[in-house]
């Protein structure tokens, strides 16, 4: 087992590329502090092959990691898909720990990213950008239902247009507040940069959010942020052709 002391994290990502995981070492452990409250975000990417899974682990105490550290939460998608994690703890050292699935064979390479950003925020929000939900090329229109909560704080859904097709996007049925925001991963680092955020909605407490008149072609992902409370909600991919490109 390796193990990265990666220190205090903050709002800026810390990001550790091209990390393998093989039958002889089959487990990493990056080690991190928050020094308030945070919003913990996490994310195992470009998956080569195999089934990574993505745990995470508060420090007992002792600053060692072993088997008397509180569990926290677990990301175990099937296959190379992405892993995530956001969950909003409270101050003192975590283990994240990405480990080599059972049904994996071969050396597996990827990406991990972490970053720690503000609880009840509009501003300081998840700025990693994992494909939890994959919608492909819309084509049509699309109903998703999610939940966000403390133990949840952030959805991302990855989808593209392509030349003469729009988008207006709803996010309803909430319960508690929360809010969207669409993003072009320009540069393609999984990491919400300056001026990559196209568009968002922030209105208070349980009323609808909107995202109308997307037409430009490309990649989006569509960040679902809780901003207080836990809520269920339905999010709705409007599909329509335009006459332009």
């Amino acid at each position: 087992m390796a193990l990265f002391n990666l220190g205090t994290i903050g709002t800026t990502p810390v990001v550790r590329n091209n990390f393998t995981l093989t039958t002889s070492d089959p487990t990493d452990v990056f080690q991190f502090r928050i020094g308030s409250t945070k919003n913990i975000n996490l994310t195992v990417t470009d998956i080569s092959v195999g089934d990574p899974e993505l745990l995470l682990f508060r420090d007992n105490g002792n600053g060692i990691f072993d088997a008397n550290d509180q569990s926290v939460d677990l990301s175990t998608r099937s296959s190379n898909r992405d892993e995530s994690i956001n969950n909003q703890e409270n101050t003192g050292t975590y283990f994240a720990q990405v480990i080599r699935g059972a049904a994996s064979s071969g050396t597996i390479s990827y990406d991990f990213a972490v970053s720690a950003t503000t609880p009840n925020s509009t501003s300081d929000l998840s700025n990693l950008l994992p494909k939890e939900v994959e919608l492909g090329n819309l084509s049509a229109d699309i109903n998703q239902f999610g939940s966000v909560a403390d133990f949840d704080t952030a959805d991302v859904y990855q989808f593209s247009l392509g030349s003469f097709e729009g988008v207006n996007i709803t996010l309803s049925g909430l319960t508690s507040d929360a809010d969207i925001r669409l993003i072009q991963d320009f540069n393609n680092n999984r990491i919400v940069d300056a001026n990559e955020v196209v568009a968002s909605s922030t209105r208070g407490g349980t009323t609808s959010d909107v995202i109308s008149n997307i037409t430009s072609s490309g990649n989006y992902f569509l960040q679902v942020n809780q901003f207080i409370g836990n809520t269920s909600f339905n999010l709705t991919f409007d599909h329509f052709t335009t006459t332009f490109a």
